[in-house]
């Protein structure tokens, strides 16, 4: 109704003025999410505490990491570079880690490829993109701190030796620097994470900077006819009320048909266009598909989706600051997220360590055009170890039966469920639209109709601890709702831990099939699931003091009255990744 609308969007409005007073507080006047520790940004372990380090997610060899930065793929080599504390494992000192890898799983540490050195970047050499530029080789576009009040402008790079194929050194010129700053009436320091660019077909070169007006989020558009001098349009390409800070946007196309992803510059009546933006206020993104009118430099999103707070998400969990890139060897469009830790930032400085990237993931339009769907990167299934299989397993309510005979703690599965009924599926009430809190008062103890049924990860053998990764599916009044939860709160013994309950609605239509799948990567600290081939995902970070690396079990279960079929599983025992 009205009525509800309006009380939400005056919550969500009190939200953003409390958080905005908190962080200006907080940071010395300064508009900021990270909190700023002095006295522990500079403090490095002794040693690094692999306890619940990952195996085959991308992490540095220690300290704190964050947004994925321009990646991309150049003469044979994958490049990764985010922003990395070389110092300690608090957000601070932040430079451009870089590292390489031939298949998006193995990876190569080398030196920051960035790191405050000029007038322009002396505080900071924050987020930005890559852009390969036809003919010259790759470009690094970022946002440069220039104060102690966080002001910010937008720098260049290129590198000392375009024939490299490692791209070890980048040089950022003088003479060009800055090529971007805020205008006169513009605030400086919420302006920042400057897009992959893509070449308009009036020859002019176009980016997105991330921005906010009040309570409205905006996207800063500039053009370019040689990638020097950089000029703003009159109007945002969008802007959205309510939404507070853009960061890291996000601008690229999809092909209406099929899986091949699309060059940042592919325009024309086969295509749509995505933009996501991350919500610094929330701590989430959100995307919408919609049209791009070039001549106007206007996105129209679809009416399809929300364009908000309540839009699609990548990934309804612990996944944020994503960045994407296409991949002309294998024509796919790839997208890295970065997973924050969810325990104290003393057990981090303890451990030596804060923050992972997602596994990377390929990302394409769903065939109703509605959506996007994600799925692991091929080269992921390298890593697969012993396979072990189940088929045709019966779940009656209340039980749950043990996945043997492989490494629990850091292992890859996948399965499909199904169900013979939806007759004794639960009423769906309207007040639960929001899915995260649906989950936490549900759970997986909370006996349901049909569901919840999944999967019991990094679960200690009597069940102390357990991260269920499950479905519970309700009727609505014309159709039928599919909720997908990871719920941390039963994850670990360990009370001084973030555990929330994360979960999204999966959009299926189950008068044709009676069958949900899912894959779900169990890396020792790291939960992360997709539903339906990749239509909802969600990432959880977890910390279990019994399920650990031997002492991790994994079993199916089936909590409601409907009796539910494990129809086939495959699991995996997953390799480490190779680091160094």
């Amino acid at each position: 109704s009205n009525s509800s609308f309006n009380l939400r969007m005056m919550t969500l409005t009190n939200c953003l003025i409390v958080f905005i007073l908190v962080s200006v507080i907080c940071n010395n006047g300064v508009e900021a999410f990270h909190r700023i520790y002095p006295d522990l940004q500079s403090v490095s372990a002794h040693s690094v505490n692999k306890l619940h380090r990952t195996g085959f997610h991308f992490q540095p060899n220690r300290n704190w990491i964050n947004d994925p930065n321009g990646p991309m793929y150049y003469k044979g080599i994958y490049h990764l570079f985010y922003q990395y504390n070389p110092k300690g494992a608090v957000w601070g000192n932040i430079v451009w880690g870089h590292s390489v890898s031939k298949d998006l799983i193995n990876w190569k540490e080398l030196q920051p490829a960035l790191y405050p050195s000029k007038p322009f970047d002396r505080y900071g050499c924050w987020s930005g993109s890559a852009t390969i530029l036809p003919g010259k080789g790759p470009v690094i576009l970022y946002t440069g701190v220039v104060d102690k009040r966080s002001n910010e402008v937008q720098c260049i790079a290129v590198p000392a030796n375009a024939s490299d194929p490692l791209l070890t050194k980048w040089v950022k010129p003088d003479r060009l620097n800055p090529i971007v700053t805020a205008d006169h009436g513009m605030n400086g320091s919420v302006f920042r994470d400057p897009t992959t660019a893509w070449l308009g077909k009036d020859g002019q070169w176009r980016i997105l900077v991330g921005g906010k007006r009040e309570d409205t989020g905006v996207a800063y558009l500039y053009r370019s006819r040689n990638f020097l001098k950089w000029i703003r349009a009159k109007h945002p390409i969008h802007s959205a009320k309510r939404t507070g800070m853009w960061e890291c946007p996000d601008f690229y196309p999809v092909s209406l048909e099929g899986k091949n992803g699309l060059d940042s510059s592919m325009m024309g009546n086969s295509v749509k266009h995505v933009l996501k933006n991350s919500l610094d206020i929330t701590r989430y993104e959100y995307y919408t598909i919609g049209t791009y009118i070039q001549n106007q430099d206007k996105y129209i999103p679809d009416k399809t989706s929300e364009d908000g707070w309540g839009g699609l998400r990548y990934d309804y969990g612990n996944f944020y600051a994503s960045k994407s890139f296409f991949d002309p060897s294998k024509n796919r469009r790839i997208i890295w997220g970065w997973a924050n830790e969810s325990d104290t930032k003393e057990d981090d400085v303890k451990k030596g360590w804060a923050g992972i990237q997602a596994i990377p993931r390929t990302v394409w339009l769903d065939s109703s055009g509605r959506q996007l769907r994600q799925w692991p990167v091929e080269e992921l299934n390298r890593l697969r170890g012993k396979e072990v299989e189940m088929n045709k397993q019966k779940l009656k309510k209340g039980s749950y039966v043990e996945v043997k005979g492989i490494t629990a703690a850091q292992a890859d599965l996948e399965v499909t469920f199904s169900f013979s009924s939806l007759d004794k599926a639960e009423a769906f009430d309207p007040k639960w639209e929001n899915a995260e809190d649906l989950c936490a008062e549900k759970g997986t103890k909370v006996r349901g109709g049909v569901g919840p049924f999944g999967l019991l990860t990094l679960a200690s053998k009597k069940l102390e601890e357990y991260t269920p990764v499950f479905f519970r599916i309700f009727k609505a009044s014309n159709k039928h709702k599919i909720l997908m939860c990871s719920d941390a709160k039963s994850s670990s013994l360990n009370r001084e831990l973030y555990k929330p309950s994360f979960a999204g609605f999966v959009n299926v239509d189950l008068g044709n099939t009676k069958k949900l799948s899912l894959r779900s990567l169990i890396d020792h600290s790291v939960v992360e699931s997709f539903g339906v081939g990749g239509k909802t995902n969600i990432l959880s970070r977890v910390y279990p003091t019994l399920a650990v690396k031997e002492k991790a079990h994994l079993f199916v279960f089936n909590n409601g009255t409907e009796q539910i079929t494990v129809e086939n599983l495959k699991a995996w025992s997953m390799k480490t990744a190779r680091r160094n």
